[in-house]
């Protein structure tokens, strides 16, 4: 049943956008009349997951914290987490540096094509008004945790949630227990309700997927079609380089993993939306890959919250490209700078659609590109940015298992691939 489901899901991603490209190319307005149908289906179906989301993290987030272990058990996890976050970082960035570099090694455009595509880069990059560092680092802490929770500011959350867990760990055992038994209560219902949600998953994504293929068209490609293939092709390679990578350091079976995450990849891919996809991330790290409470009620969420595996990458292939549309000379040791850059900044990038193309302005007039050419950048985004939230997704899987320390994932090794090991 998890394998067909996930068949399904991923069945009606790649019908979705085959016939909404189809549509659009047809150019019937009878058939473009669907387009706005699928909108508000795929939206109805996206709202449902994103009910669940801030409370499922807030409620899983304080049970874990609050019913762990010692609370240095929880510093060592978030230690983990942070190192593996560092070096699939630092890894996407090499990776994108070497096939970047193959990609566009004779790469030229004509001038009119290079012409007509600045043209449009002003228009295109129109910058909305981003926080500073500074602001990012003083909203981390909520002052009021009831409007960060309506603006859907995850981070905040997060912070006040560990705040609160740990809190709970030093008053009386009996009131402890009894907030605990009511968070455990709300996460298990909402996790019921993700199962709901989940059950109609091939609707949703199906719906998703059309109304985006009949925006792209296939004619959208266009001149911009080896910088969008080039970065297409980093992001699959990477992520497809993660299994064995949980394979070998995280003692998950193959067919596990690739079970549990293809639901959360395929709503990635449909929404662009990487937290929209974390109740469906929670619920396959504690049922599928039967992952301790840390790595699903901590791990996942701190993941989510600050990052984002594809920001490296986006940048080398976006800066080797725009060093040859704009005839500049980019070398391997700038592009290397790049990628720390890009690994330092990845943890305060705005969670808003192409936020780590916003900030990467700076940075390009550094290198000697004008500024406006990471409109260039954002104009073609649709279409890698499918493929950078399924990275963003798999890459918060492979953390929350690589961090893990939970022991059923010895016994889940030894058990057949098709199977679920019992929990411990």
């Amino acid at each position: 049943m998890i394998r067909s489901q996930s068949l399904r899901v991923l069945l009606a991603l790649a019908i979705g956008l085959a016939l909404g490209m189809t549509v659009e190319t047809m150019g019937d307005a009878r058939f473009a009349q669907l387009v706005p149908i699928a909108d508000v289906v795929g939206t109805l179906w996206t709202n449902a997951i994103r009910m669940t989301v801030i409370p499922l993290v807030v409620a899983l987030t304080i049970a874990s914290v609050a019913s762990g272990g010692a609370t240095a058990d929880l510093r060592r996890a978030m230690a983990r987490a942070i190192a593996v976050f560092l070096v699939l970082l630092i890894g996407g960035g090499l990776l994108a540096l070497v096939i970047g570099e193959l990609a566009f090694a004779n790469f030229t455009l004509p001038a009119d094509v290079a012409a007509r595509i600045r043209d449009t880069a002003a228009a295109a990059g129109s910058t909305p008004n981003l926080p500073t560092l500074g602001q990012r680092l003083v909203e981390m802490i909520p002052s009021n945790p009831v409007k960060a929770a309506a603006d859907g500011a995850l981070l905040p959350l997060v912070v006040f949630s560990l705040a609160l867990g740990f809190a709970l760990k030093r008053i009386a055992a009996d009131r402890r227990a009894a907030v605990i038994t009511l968070c455990r209560g709300i996460s298990d219902a909402l996790l019921v309700v993700v199962g709901w949600v989940v059950a109609a998953a091939p609707i949703g994504v199906f719906a998703l997927a059309f109304a985006l293929g009949a925006r792209l068209g296939i004619a959208s490609v266009g001149a911009l079609a080896r910088y969008i293939a080039t970065l297409s092709v980093v992001l699959i390679t990477f992520t497809l380089a993660l299994y064995p990578v949980v394979v070998l350091f995280g003692r998950v079976p193959f067919r596990r993993f690739l079970a549990a995450a293809a639901p959360a990849q395929a709503l990635a891919a449909g929404s662009r939306s990487s937290l929209s996809a974390l109740p469906m991330m929670i619920s396959a790290a504690r049922e599928k890959l039967r992952l301790d409470a840390t790595a699903s009620g901590f791990v996942l969420p701190f993941a989510v919250s600050i990052f984002r595996v594809n920001v490296p990458m986006a940048w080398v292939v976006g800066v080797i490209f725009l060093g040859k549309l704009y005839g500049v000379e980019i070398g391997v040791v700038t592009l290397l700078t790049v990628i720390v850059t890009s690994t330092l900044l990845s943890f305060s990038v705005p969670g808003i659609p192409s936020g780590s193309l916003f900030i990467l302005a700076p940075v390009l007039v550094d290198l000697g590109l004008p500024a406006e050419a990471v409109g260039i950048l954002i104009a073609v985004d649709v279409v890698p940015d499918i493929f950078k939230t399924t990275a963003n997704v798999t890459a918060h899987l492979t953390a929350a298992v690589l961090a893990s320390g939970a022991p059923t994932l010895a016994a889940a090794h030894t058990a057949d691939d098709g199977d679920v090991a019992p929990s411990a």
